[in-house]
């Protein structure tokens, strides 16, 4: 790997985000209804390879439902607005009407998810979930699996979900007993995704503890102020690479276990899925992309739950505009011609343009480097 010397002091690596990359064509091409998109993972299998983002203004219980009944996997976030409140819909209405990005909008979000989670509530959205016949995902912190995840196991989660900024295999901590993901994984019943993950050796130590999916991302969201705050960013394209190298690697290491690579962050529109997936990824999380769903909880607003950090928000309250039903802006047709809707349409036509029929064929194909300053 080359490397570009910043000073006489430092050398770094050149990396590419997904707007620096492009998809080339082959010899071959097909049909689009002849291509493939399902997914897998574990005994679940999905007829697209879209995972909706566990943040309160994409997944309520009522969206991972309807994803689920589109094909799609619905994660929902059990530290958020959903299992705080009985009835969040008054305040998902106040923060709609926040001013984006504005001080005020940053302080009065800390003091509405200053309210303690209630396990009660997890139960009962789950069941929720269950009861409509979709696959069941919920999502926690790092910080708070140890404290929660009885809970979420006995409520009957399909698919568990172990989500934060960056994660890790080994955290260090003087204060607390950390989670260890080895150990916990391994009494677990049940997959567990995890990440974030930006690079090829922490990817591959999140492999070893037993996860089925790692997340690849880390501060690439349209919501996220992380390179702002902190300083801190992985484009895209290479850290999916990168994590698509570890997964191979581990592939021979374990003798045969293959670990999901799910693309989260910087996926605003139907070319940034195409071009993911083509890098390495078998599956994205979609957060900006379906929060201007119709259905979409934050009304046409978009944000994580760094945006309401107790100590350090780091994350934008966005206006991302509504361009559609969920249905309408997954398979379409579009109106518009920006790529925001019918984001499985433009998926499939890209592999048929490009003349593969399935996700681990696409994976195979020929990019180019294109960055934009050259364009």
């Amino acid at each position: 790997m080359s490397e570009i010397e910043i000073g006489r002091n430092k050398r770094g690596r050149r990396a590419y985000s997904l707007d620096d990359v492009a998809v080339v064509p082959s010899r071959r091409t097909r049909t689009p209804h002849d291509v493939s998109i399902q997914w897998q993972i574990d005994a679940y299998t999905f007829d697209m390879p879209v995972v909706g983002a566990p943040m309160d203004s994409v997944m309520s219980p009522a969206t991972a439902i309807a994803l689920g009944r589109l094909g799609g996997l619905g994660v929902l976030n059990l530290e958020g607005l959903w299992t705080r409140y009985e009835d969040p819909l008054p305040l998902l209405d106040e923060i709609a009407a926040l001013e984006a990005d504005g001080v005020n909008s940053t302080k009065r979000m800390q003091e509405i998810y200053a309210a303690p989670i209630q396990a009660e509530l997890m139960t009962a959205r789950l069941a929720e979930m269950r009861e409509a016949g979709v696959t069941v995902a919920g999502s926690l912190t790092p910080q708070r699996t140890q404290e929660f995840s009885k809970t979420v196991l006995d409520a009957g989660v399909d698919i568990f979900v172990i989500r934060g900024t960056t994660v890790s295999a080994e955290h260090v901590s003087r204060d607390a007993e950390p989670l260890n993901l080895k150990q916990f994984i391994y009494e677990l019943d049940v997959p567990v995704i995890v990440g974030g993950a930006a690079g090829y050796t922490p990817a591959l130590h999140l492999m070893r503890t037993g996860a089925a999916g790692v997340l690849v991302g880390f501060g690439g969201g349209a919501s996220s102020t992380t390179r702002r705050a902190l300083g801190i960013q992985a484009p895209m394209a290479t850290a999916i690479a990168d994590v698509a190298a570890a997964r191979t690697d581990y592939l021979d290491e374990s003798g045969g276990r293959y670990v999901h690579v799910i693309a989260d962050g910087g996926l605003g529109s139907s070319g940034d899925v195409a071009k993911a997936i083509a890098m390495g990824a078998d599956a994205v999380m979609l957060g900006t992309a379906l929060a201007r769903a119709e259905e979409a909880p934050g009304q046409g607003y978009h944000w994580g739950p760094e945006a309401h950090h107790p100590e350090l928000p780091r994350g934008d309250h966005k206006h991302v505009g509504t361009v559609a039903p969920l249905e309408r802006l997954l398979f379409g047709p579009a109106d518009t011609a920006d790529g925001t809707s019918n984001i499985l349409g433009a998926l499939r036509r890209s592999m048929a343009t490009t003349g593969y029929s399935d996700i681990k064929e696409f994976q195979r194909c020929e990019v180019v480097v294109s960055p934009q300053e050259l364009r």
